[in-house]
């Protein structure tokens, strides 16, 4: 697949910004993959990581990212990701750990995102369910 030839939007009415992007303006021609809510399953659809958040994030975005990369993308081509946690708190005290779980997943790439608090999610026992965006060159 060929390189992205994204534009992040990020204006400076906004102020500054860590970890994420305000907007991604996809190229032409891409093609739009909207990636369905991921937990943090394994294949067996096992939930992975236990009680801890950081590895449970891990997953979940490892999740995502063979979906895009079942599609023909890489991490870089997400656009969009929306986040959704079952405790603000938990995610807000291993900002470390979610990082790190990030990086091993998405490098230095921060496309648009949202985090948004709810009251449970599907699977007994999940933390944490993404879902994405991808814009992958044609």
């Amino acid at each position: 697949m060929g390189r992205m030839e994204r534009k992040l939007i990020n204006p400076p009415e906004l102020g500054g910004h860590s970890g994420y992007s305000n907007g991604v303006l996809a190229p032409p021609g891409a093609r739009l993959l909207f990636v369905a809510g991921q937990v943090a399953w394994d294949r067996e659809h096992r939930l992975v990581g236990g009680d801890n958040f950081a590895q449970q994030f891990g997953q979940a975005l490892r999740n995502v990212a063979a979906v895009v990369s079942a599609a023909g993308g890489r991490p870089e081509h997400v656009v969009e990701l929306t986040i959704f946690v079952t405790d603000k708190q938990r995610y807000m005290s291993d900002l470390r750990g979610v990082g790190d779980a990030y990086r091993g997943v998405f490098g230095r790439h921060y496309p648009a995102m949202a985090l948004v608090e709810v009251k449970g999610l599907i699977e007994p026992g999940a933390q944490v369910e993404i879902r994405g965006v991808a814009a992958i060159p044609s």
